[in-house]
């Protein structure tokens, strides 16, 4: 009988895919033992896999340059890596080492923007894309950074005073970005995106604010749907949309010579995944040189800001299953070592789905179940895959431990979390592994951060304080007397 964990898998799937294989019967993700990783390092256990996100830029960069070169396109293509979805230097540094740009979120972006340029990571020709409502410190930060001659930095115009509030703090000319405010898929429960200027107040905007100032430069339309890039009627409608407002904008503005097209494409969360990148990428840019041949403006250069499709496909995380809890007679409930609602927050605030997957016990047979977190919140479970809609794992065996993993966990996790801070029900964040190639290809582990400890969690908390109080009040006392 073909009832093995194995078996369902080869009946499910096209397997072993380009990341996961079979090797002396334990998973290897990107020719990594995981079985060897769990005992080297214990779980729970993170890691971050820095080659793959090397791998993606590449593969993006090869897109965009095949489609200029099969549609003759005049503009040049902009890779730029949304800090927000994994500010971690070690995640910067690899993404940084395949000429890219870079897009910030915050005032304490900047700060990470110049001590790279400190470390020679970035120059002022990289790209530094500022996106975001802008507050009173980001205004300053950017401001700072471009009268310190960093005139690639090109703040994104969110709202109608933020022109103004750069202008007094930026002591020359400067570049700027306008973000378009787009309309929202019909399921959402707004219309339109809280985010940037709304199509039709966009040309009026410039002709009053920009036109005639003489220290500002508008350079780039920003347009990004938070459904990210996908191959429906709503994404080309609302592309078609934003290009209009492009070629109305360059006919009346010589310095606009890029567009942004954002972010947003999605990255692998199922063995059963397909979306042709290829494809997308070509279409595109065809339609973008399409449009502007029509109106007789010259094409632009073409930006975009990837984040999760930048980093997320480096992250994993691997627990143990502890214990089977059977609550009735349908539902069991394996319980990890760890918690989803702190360690993969995503599953819980919005329902996400990573790829999970056994490390080990491939040929055993499996059944069906629940998986359960550590807190005691009832919605700390993990319930579904994305391909089957229940969860089939070897079958528990208190003498034979099983381990899994979540896969293609980098994006956000650890910003979501609060990576270093208290976690729900103090359950502590577990082991941080980072994992590169050498120039020879051989793979390196080093840990990055080892599990919190009570102290830890407990100095957050003000306890050592109180401490430290206890403490000095017994000095005094024993000095009075």
């Amino acid at each position: 009988m073909n009832n093995k964990y194995i078996d369902l898998i080869d009946q499910s799937f096209h397997f072993p895919q380009d990341e996961f294989k079979l090797e002396d019967k334990t998973l290897h993700f990107h020719d990594l033992d995981l079985m060897k990783l769990v005992e080297d390092y214990g779980v729970p256990l993170k890691f971050t896999y820095l080659p793959q996100i090397s791998n993606n830029i590449q593969r993006a960069k090869k897109w965009f340059a095949d489609a200029f070169e099969k549609h003759q396109y005049k503009g040049q293509y902009n890779y730029c890596y949304c800090t927000k979805s994994s500010h971690f230097k070690h995640v910067l540094d690899e993404a940084l080492s395949n000429d890219i740009h870079i897009e910030t979120s915050s005032a304490f972006d900047i700060d990470i923007v110049k001590t790279l340029k400190k470390a020679g990571k970035i120059t002022n020709k990289t790209y530094v894309l500022s996106n975001g409502f802008k507050r009173d410190q980001y205004i300053s930060n950017i401001a700072d950074l471009i009268n310190e001659g960093h005139e690639n930095c090109i703040p994104i115009i969110d709202n109608y005073e933020e022109i103004d509030l750069l202008s007094e703090a930026i002591e020359g000319k400067f570049k700027v970005g306008i973000r378009i405010a787009s309309e929202e898929e019909p399921k959402f429960e707004f219309y339109t995106s809280r985010l940037g200027i709304g199509y039709k107040n966009i040309v009026p905007f410039y002709k009053n604010q920009i036109q005639n100032n003489k220290k500002v430069a508008l350079k780039m339309l920003h347009f990004f749907i938070n459904t990210g890039i996908r191959d429906n009627a709503y994404y080309w409608n609302e592309l078609h949309k934003c290009l209009k407002v492009y070629t109305a904008l360059k006919k009346i503005c010589p310095s606009l010579d890029s567009l942004n097209i954002g972010g947003g494409f999605p990255i692998k969360n199922s063995l059963a995944f397909d979306f042709d990148y290829a494809y997308m990428v070509d279409e595109i840019v065809n339609q973008i040189n399409l449009v502007c041949e029509e109106e007789g403006v010259e094409v632009p250069n073409i930006f975009t800001e990837f984040g999760s499709f930048t980093v997320g496909e480096s992250g994993g995380a691997v627990y143990k299953i502890l214990y089977q809890k059977q609550q009735n007679d349908r539902e069991k409930w394996n319980m990890i070592n760890s918690s989803f609602i702190t360690t993969l927050p995503d599953t819980w605030a919005i329902n996400k789905r990573f790829i999970m997957l056994p490390i080990n016990r491939w040929n055993d047979s499996y059944e069906r179940v629940l998986l359960g977190g550590l807190t005691c919140d009832s919605d700390d479970y993990y319930n579904s895959e994305q391909h089957v809609n229940a969860i089939y794992l070897p079958k528990y065996n208190k003498d034979k431990p099983l381990y899994i993993g979540f896969f293609n966990t980098g994006a956000y996790q650890e910003s979501i979390g609060g990576f270093g801070g208290l976690q729900h029900c103090l359950i502590p964040t577990p082991k941080h592994i980072l994992i590169q190639k050498d120039a020879d290809g051989n793979l390196h582990t080093e840990v990055f951060a080892e599990q919190q400890k009570s102290e830890n969690l407990l100095g957050l908390l003000g306890y050592h304080q109180e401490n430290e109080k206890s403490s000095k009040a017994k000095e005094l006392l024993n000095q009075e007397f």
